[in-house]
């Protein structure tokens, strides 16, 4: 099977694709200097197999490398993604943290 992580601008997203089906979506907005982890959806075939887990790590990682913009977690799955790996939340916007 053939996992792909990608990020599309174009789209505001990034993607975990599987023999090039979307498994899943991180949607996102840029608002100022932050960015808002605003939607992560899983395809029903691929639930609970820690998908979006590793999305939300790929996202993370492309805004802390690429960017200086820090992460609102608008969403409650990246919510509680930063509360099982609190080394990232250095990266949250303070006024969200």
């Amino acid at each position: 099977m053939t996992k792909d992580l990608a990020h599309e601008p174009e789209l505001r997203r990034y993607v975990l694709r599987l023999d090039g089906q979307v498994a899943c979506v991180l949607d996102y907005r840029e608002l100022g200097d932050t960015v808002a982890f605003v939607r992560t959806f899983t395809n029903p075939p691929y639930r609970g197999s820690g998908l979006a887990a590793e999305l939300v790590r790929f996202a993370v990682d492309d805004v802390e490398e690429r960017t200086q913009l820090r992460i609102v977690p608008s969403c409650w799955y990246v919510d509680q993604w930063f509360d099982r790996h609190p080394d990232r939340r250095h990266l949250l916007d303070p006024r969200t943290a």
